[in-house]
Parts: C-alpha cells; sequence; structure tokens
C-alpha cells in the first residue's frame, strides 16, 4: 500500500492568498454582521465571536483546503475513504493504535472545532467544501486511548492522554482556577488564562479553546498568540549579531538603554491585539551612535512589549485580576526578558525549575487520569519554582515613554505589505 502523509506547521503561510481572499469575501462579511445581529437579539456569546471571527494563517482551517486544491489526486481520494485528516496528536495516536481519533483540546486548536457547541464546526466545512468524514473522533483529553505495540518498548504501554500544546502547558503549569495565566514563550509566544466552565468570546483577537475534558470536568481557555519569539533569537543569531543565545543578557545589560532604537517583531504580521497580516518586521531609529548591544536590547525588549500588549488585552477583555503569570518556554530562561516583563506589566512572574512545562502536563494529566496522584493539589506540589520576578515600579516608570514610542513604531510597519 502506497501511503502519503503531508505534515503542514504551523508557520507556513502557503495559504495566505486564500486567508487574504476569504476574509475580504462578501461571505465571510455577511456572517460577521448576521452573527452581530444574532449577538444583539440573544446576547449568545457565540454570536458574539462570530461577529469579529475571520480565517488566521495559523489556523489548519485553510492551509487543508489548500493541500485539497494543490496536492494532484487528493480530493479525489477522500471521496473514496483514502484520505483521513488530524493533527500531530492524531497521527501519533493511529501509528500507535491504529485509531483515527483525537481529543477536545487538540481539536480546538484546529480552528475547524467549535467550542461553544464542542464538535466539527460543519458549517466551516460545508462552506469550504471539505469534507465531513476525513476527520477523527473526538474524546476525552484523559481516557483509555488504547495500548502501544508491544514490539515498539517490548511490552505494551497504556495511552493515558493525549492534549494540545499550550492546554498541557496551562495543565502542567498548575493553572487550575479561572484566572490562572499562564505565558510560554518559544518559537512563539501562548498567553493563556483558564476562564472555567464556559468559552470567553473576545472582540481584540483573543480566542477561546478547550484547555481540557475529563469525565465531567470540561474547561475553557483563551488564547493570544505572537508568531513570532523565538525564532527572532535565533535569527539574529545566524546573522552573527551574537555567537551564543546565552550571552544576550549581557549584552543588552551593557547598556543602559536602546539609544531610541525600536525593533518591529513581525515576521509573520502582528497578532492580536493588533491583527495586522501586512505588517512588517524592522528596526527604527538606528543612529551612528547605534551599537550592537543597542540593536539586541531593542530586539528583546519588542518582544516583552509585544507580550504587554496580550496582557492588557486580558486586562481590558475579562473580568480577572491578574497578580502574577506563570512562564514556560525556552526564552523564559532569559533573565532580562524576564525581568522586564515582570516590570512592565506589573505581574509577578513565576519560573519553574524545568521550563518544559507541556511534556510535564501532559505527563502529569495522564498520571492523575490512572491514580498515580490523587487530586491536582498533588500536582501543584510537584511544579518546582526556581526564580519569582516582581516588578520593579520605578522601571515600569522610566519604560512608560519607551513604550509609547515603540507603539509609535509599530504604527509605521504595519499595512507594509
Amino acid at each position: 500500500m502506497n501511503i502519503q502523509v503531508f505534515f503542514i506547521t504551523w508557520k507556513d503561510l502557503r495559504a495566505d492568498s486564500l486567508v487574504k481572499e476569504w476574509n475580504c469575501s462578501l461571505i465571510i462579511k455577511g456572517l460577521r454582521v448576521g452573527a452581530y445581529i444574532l449577538y444583539i437579539l440573544t446576547r449568545s456569546n457565540r454570536f458574539l465571536a462570530g461577529s469579529v471571527w475571520k480565517f488566521m494563517n495559523t489556523q489548519i482551517t485553510l492551509r487543508l483546503l489548500w493541500v485539497l486544491q494543490h496536492v494532484q489526486g487528493l480530493r479525489e481520494a477522500t471521496m473514496n475513504d483514502s484520505v483521513v485528516f488530524g493533527d500531530v496528536n492524531c497521527w501519533l495516536l493511529y501509528k500507535l493504535t491504529g485509531k483515527h481519533i483525537t481529543d477536545a483540546s487538540s481539536a480546538s486548536a484546529t480552528g475547524l472545532f467549535d467550542p461553544f457547541t464542542m464538535k466539527w464546526a460543519t458549517w466551516a466545512m460545508n462552506l469550504l467544501k471539505i469534507p465531513h468524514h476525513i476527520f477523527p473522533k473526538i474524546v476525552d483529553t484523559a481516557t483509555n486511548f488504547g495500548v502501544t505495540p508491544k514490539h515498539i518498548f517490548g511490552v505494551e504501554i497504556p495511552i493515558y492522554c493525549c492534549m494540545a500544546d499550550q492546554a498541557a502547558s496551562l495543565f502542567g503549569s498548575g493553572c487550575f482556577n479561572p484566572g490562572d495565566m499562564k505565558i510560554t514563550m518559544g518559537t512563539g509566544t501562548f498567553v493563556n488564562v483558564n476562564t472555567g466552565t464556559k468559552p470567553y468570546a473576545s472582540v481584540t483577537g483573543l480566542y477561546p479553546l478547550v484547555g481540557w475534558r475529563i469525565e465531567s470536568e470540561l474547561v475553557y481557555i483563551v488564547e493570544g498568540s505572537s508568531n513570532d519569539t523565538g525564532i527572532l533569537i535565533e535569527w539574529a543569531k545566524a546573522l552573527e549579531i551574537y555567537k551564543d543565545v546565552a550571552e544576550i543578557s549581557d549584552l543588552a545589560n551593557s547598556v543602559e538603554d536602546s539609544d531610541g532604537v525600536y525593533f518591529i517583531p513581525a515576521f509573520t504580521g502582528l497578532q492580536a491585539p493588533i491583527n495586522n497580516n501586512s505588517a512588517a518586521a524592522g528596526l527604527l531609529g538606528v543612529k551612528s551612535t547605534t551599537k550592537k548591544a543597542h540593536i539586541v536590547r531593542s530586539l528583546l525588549e519588542s518582544l516583552v512589549f509585544r507580550t504587554l500588549l496580550l496582557c492588557d488585552s486580558f486586562h481590558s477583555e475579562t473580568n480577572f485580576t491578574f497578580n502574577k503569570a506563570r512562564i514556560d518556554g525556552g526564552v523564559s530562561q532569559n533573565d532580562f526578558m524576564m525581568q522586564l516583563l515582570a516590570d512592565v506589566t506589573g505581574l509577578e512572574i513565576e519560573r519553574p525549575a524545568s521550563v518544559e512545562m507541556s511534556i510535564f502536563g501532559a505527563a502529569s494529566c495522564a498520571g492523575l487520569y490512572c491514580g498515580i496522584w490523587k487530586n491536582k493539589e498533588e500536582l501543584k506540589n510537584l511544579r518546582k519554582v526556581e526564580k519569582i520576578f516582581k516588578p520593579n515600579k520605578d522601571s515600569q516608570l522610566r519604560y512608560k515613554n519607551t513604550i509609547t514610542q515603540w507603539k509609535r513604531a509599530v504604527d509605521r510597519f504595519t499595512n507594509w505589505y
């Protein structure tokens, strides 16, 4: 049997023209207007979310459509049950158990799942003419998914958890209560807040997701993201602005400020709350006095300011009061950025001993389900805090004008393309 597997990452931009075309179409504009009218009549958060809804490059939706349109013979193959669709979790489960299934949190991260009805969004499939039968069955986040084949590890190992990346990070960070916030700074930046038993509707570009569904427990989260974080740090290293990522904190601290240099972190546009896919990345304010350290500092500051915009959206749009944020991801190991993040947000930034929270979250969820741990309080004790960065009010005041100027620079780089 000839089996072909297509992997499309979340930073793939081949469907960008489709995203722009559909978002500007009369159909989508009409759907938004209709949803807003229904929101006025019903005050349903589902229709409020629909009134500002649009396709995004980071979602699977139009990338899947692009593949169906451009891979020769693929759409025809869907008609004779020769094609199935799923995320990486779904593919791994299929390879290990032979089942075409995924969990609710993974499904909600695709953009083709309706968290308000907890079902695949058939209206979107019908609109885009995507076959319904290629999608996996949705099950709980923690359940008996099956066992691994004996020939892989020598024994059959049961699989008890399947969880989306950021949901697992939130779980691993011990954010079990409504209003708990965690920030992941890795390839991109993801700010997530536990919203409890109801999905949250946003008008600034935050989006509701399923955190986890375990039997009768259904927890929702709301997410805001910035696509470009760690990738920018690696880009600067590739340009040989510095040799080792470990030295950038010292470089940034070697100067008092960025000397009026501002960086815009927008390799793939600017997401919430700016929501401008045509924004460009770049430097503004470079002059003859600009040193390498100023450029590095402006780059790191921009990543923090970008995260500040996301945090401000959560402050303005939700009813929660935030005092601290739990941090994880590779970039969180940068002390300069973590202290600055605490200063400008006014939040205590809590960094764990291990910053790989997604792995820990999925493992602890599986352990809780099969009885290794009795309750979530025991899980909280497993997470060890390495350092807490406390906000400095003097630094916050000192950065007030810098942030204002950075926002001006951002305005110059929006709608560039």
